[in-house]
């Protein structure tokens, strides 16, 4: 295989995350293997070779020649064109049966090394449509110097944005609010944020619901640009003449003169619009936010209540839960309560004692808890349960929960856990760990297995960082005793995972070796090539960052380079140095890889 080269295979399986294996024979007989993402296992496609390595390679999907025996027509009108859903060409059944495969090929590459355990069917998702209780939409334009969309990026793209107005796995609200948004803000002229140019006003909209309450939430993210974006609308006002009069009506009502005045107007006016829409739920409140960071990311330097209050409620397996723009909760409110209702399944009874009416005498640690829901659903079963959080706003959210449904044996601790647990005198019986994306950071898994408790319950969202960090279990005495996936996510290549891990008496502890390098690991569980780094600073920052410009950052950092890789040629040449915002770009992508 040679880049740039067009060829043709069957996808022989599809790995998570969304890896798709295609195995072709060379022009010298051999067979060689390409990883194509945007595939089905049994589909013939032609696809692009985009990077050559050793022991493999990488394409892009060109045409699905064949379709696979058991693909189906997509209901979804958005389909292949936003990045959303990888799977709405496969029935339901069949996604959760791949997902499965998937998570069990990873768990297995691990567990072949302990004795028999038990992997339970997966659990799907009480609700297929309609179920996410968070979104998060775009801004921006579909093609260049296109209409304004709102939506969600477009498949392979940084800058295009699809206006998902008929998604599926989102609540029918959901669409009238973002259809709403859109003819709005497109009727003001209000230019959106260029994730290339750095400039322009909107950014976000950000919509939260609870499926039980049917409580909303609405928050829209702008940058500060008030005053070059209202230069910019008086100089087309004076060249046109017309703003004024075009800016009355909106996609919804009308506005009254007094707001077209200036941008902050417009703001006001977008919550009017909000709260005449007729909605199956009830907005209770309404944020503007302001985000002038690079990355495209939601987040807020400052926040003005437009209407109402800045919080919403939803419940979960008989608890009410008060969640915030940016609180951590599972997007699935019917799938969580299967998920938390497995994960107190796996932890069990954890004395007996509450059978026999005694008080529970079991402390339990709730790490990574984000709000607390877990540790809740735990509290009426241990003693006490100690949540640790790193984000203090979802810290304070979890206190309030916890007071507000009547428990008071949860204490909740705001820091990162590598520190935390120095400082905590209180040891643990039964640990539950419900870590972000890449898993236990390394050094705080040691002082976890430090406490050597008898069970420990991992939820994990990504079972590569799962399958890595199991190894480290193994080594010290545990063993897996059953796993099973939660579907959380329909329609997407993502699931939960829950896995029960015991410790294994001394007499039965047997000593193994694992190697990391027989995993079949992504990339960002373990080591990040330079073209990855920048693929990852490009996607989330919009920068592009040189070759020698990571050397530098990597040098900075105390990583070894090979000798004299990127040295200059004389030793009188001088060499670019890296910009302080591309520096900062780097050093979040070695995180992101876990080289730092």
């Amino acid at each position: 295989m040679k880049k740039g080269q067009i060829l043709e295979g069957i996808v022989e399986r599809v790995d998570f995350p969304n890896k798709g294996v295609v195995k072709v024979r060379e022009e010298n007989g051999e067979e060689a293997v390409c990883i194509v993402k945007n595939v089905l296992p049994g589909q013939k496609i032609s696809f692009c070779v985009q990077k050559k390595r050793s022991g493999g390679a990488e394409g892009r999907l060109m045409e699905v020649l064949e379709k696979a025996e058991n693909e189906v027509e997509s209901p979804c009108p958005h389909f292949m064109s936003c990045g959303g859903c990888l799977y709405h060409n496969l029935s339901y059944e069949d996604q959760c049966r791949l997902k499965q495969e998937q998570v069990k090929k990873l768990l297995d590459q691990v567990l072949c090394r302990q004795d028999a355990w038990e992997f339970e069917a997966i659990k799907p998702s009480p609700a297929v449509y309609g179920y996410r209780n968070k979104m998060e939409f775009t801004f921006g334009d579909e093609v260049k110097d296109g209409p304004l969309s709102a939506g969600l990026h477009k498949r392979g793209s940084f800058y295009d944005i699809v206006t998902v107005s008929g998604c599926m796995i989102m609540d029918e609200d959901y669409r009238r609010i973002l259809t709403a948004v859109r003819e709005y803000f497109e009727k003001s002229g209000l230019p959106f944020f260029h994730r290339l140019r750095h400039t322009g006003y909107l950014r976000h909209l950000l919509v939260r619901k609870g499926a039980k309450t049917g409580e909303i939430l609405v928050a829209l993210v702008t940058t500060d640009g008030i005053d070059s974006v209202a230069e910019k609308k008086s100089e087309e006002v004076s060249e046109a003449g017309i703003w004024a009069d075009e800016m009355k009506e909106t996609a919804s009502g009308v506005v009254s003169p007094g707001e077209t005045k200036d941008v902050l107007s417009y703001i006001d006016g977008f919550a009017k619009t909000l709260l005449r829409l007729p909605l199956d739920g009830k907005i209770v409140g309404i944020l503007h936010m302001v985000n002038n960071a690079v990355a495209d990311v939601v987040r807020s330097d400052e926040t003005r209540l437009l209407y109402g209050r800045d919080y919403f409620y939803e419940e979960l397996l008989g608890l009410r839960f008060r969640i915030s723009v940016f609180s951590f909760f599972q997007t699935n409110s019917p799938g969580a309560e299967v998920l938390y209702s497995t994960a107190r399944e796996f932890i069990g009874n954890l004395s007996g004692r509450e059978e026999s009416g005694e008080e529970p005498d079991k402390v339990v640690f709730d790490l990574y808890s984000g709000t607390g829901t877990i540790a809740q659903l735990m509290a009426p079963m241990a003693k006490k349960v100690v949540g640790v959080e790193i984000v203090e706003e979802a810290v304070k959210a979890a206190r309030e929960n916890a007071a507000l449904n009547g428990l008071n044996n949860c204490e909740f601790i705001a820091g990162d856990v590598l520190k935390v647990l120095d400082e905590l005198e209180e040891k643990p019986d039964f640990i539950i760990l419900d870590p972000p994306r890449d898993g236990v950071h390394p050094k705080a898994l040691k002082k976890i297995l430090a406490y050597g408790v008898e069970r420990i319950v991992y939820i994990s969202c990504k079972p590569t960082s799962l399958a890595r960090d199991l190894g480290s279990f193994l080594e010290e005495g545990y063993r897996v005793e059953k796993a099973v996936c939660c579907d959380q996510f329909p329609w997407t290549g993502n699931v939960e995972t829950v896995c029960l891990l015991s410790k294994l008496h001394a007499d039965q502890h047997i000593e193994v070796e694992l190697q990391m390098d027989e995993l079949d690991l992504t990339a960002a569980e373990s080591k990040a090539t330079y073209e990855e780094i920048k693929d990852y600073v490009l996607e989330n920052t919009g920068l592009k960052v040189s070759s020698l410009y990571i050397a530098q950052v990597k040098e900075k950092c105390g990583i070894i380079e090979r000798v004299n890789y990127n040295l200059p040629k004389s030793e009188n040449s001088r060499q670019p140095k890296c910009p302080p915002e591309k520096e900062a770009a780097i050093r979040e992508a070695l995180g992101y890889f876990r080289m730092i």
